[in-house]
């Protein structure tokens, strides 16, 4: 497979490999949840190890067992020269960005709100907002854990975005509680839909 036609989630696996010293596929699978999913998704711990094998066989990345001292032996990946190269070429690229898809199983249920309770849609609504307030406190923890850390200067900025994305996801969602409490209940249930 040409290095080109990767997918975004190899590359989002090599970027992880980019940070000096090796990391196991469990070690890249925490911090892909630490700093990835903020904004891109965290690749399950299959994919990971997928794209690791992938990766390899195109000479991208390195791997080596742990000694028979250890009492599991695991295997840890770098990036090779090559690979950092890829990378690279990749980050600076020519090829198009896809287009940002959303899929919010929230707004989803709104939007369908013609067939359940007030009550119901009010309380998914509250829920996704804690949800989301708890998610903007682990990325202002992630901020502050990569606070001085030259090496992560790139990675603070992808989490400064996350940080101001769920602040306004908060405030979508409390406008959206006030849109819905706004609504007088309808005197047709089979009303068409827009």
């Amino acid at each position: 497979m040409p290095t080109t036609s990767l997918p975004p989630t190899a590359w989002a696996v090599l970027g992880l490999l980019s940070f000096p010293g090796e990391r196991t596929g469990y070690e890249l699978k925490k911090w892909a949840d630490a700093s990835l999913r903020f904004f891109y998704g965290a690749p399950a711990f299959s994919q990971i190890y997928a794209e690791l094998r992938r990766l390899e066989e195109l000479g991208h990345v390195t791997s080596r067992r742990s000694g028979p001292q250890e009492p599991r032996t695991k295997r840890s990946y770098a990036i090779t020269e090559q690979g950092r190269a890829a990378l690279a070429a990749w980050a600076d690229g020519g090829q198009d960005v896809d287009p940002v898809g959303l899929r919010h199983p929230v707004v989803l249920r709104v939007w369908l709100g013609h067939l359940a309770t007030p009550e119901r849609l009010e309380t998914l609504v509250r829920e996704h907002v804690a949800r989301t307030e708890g998610e903007l406190k682990e990325v202002r923890d992630a901020l502050a854990r990569a606070d001085g850390v030259e090496a992560w200067a790139h990675p603070q900025i992808a989490l400064r975005w996350s940080e101001r994305r769920l602040e306004a996801e908060i405030e979508l969602s409390r406008a959206m509680l006030a849109d819905l409490a706004a609504l007088t209940p309808p005197e047709d249930p089979q009303r068409a839909a827009p």
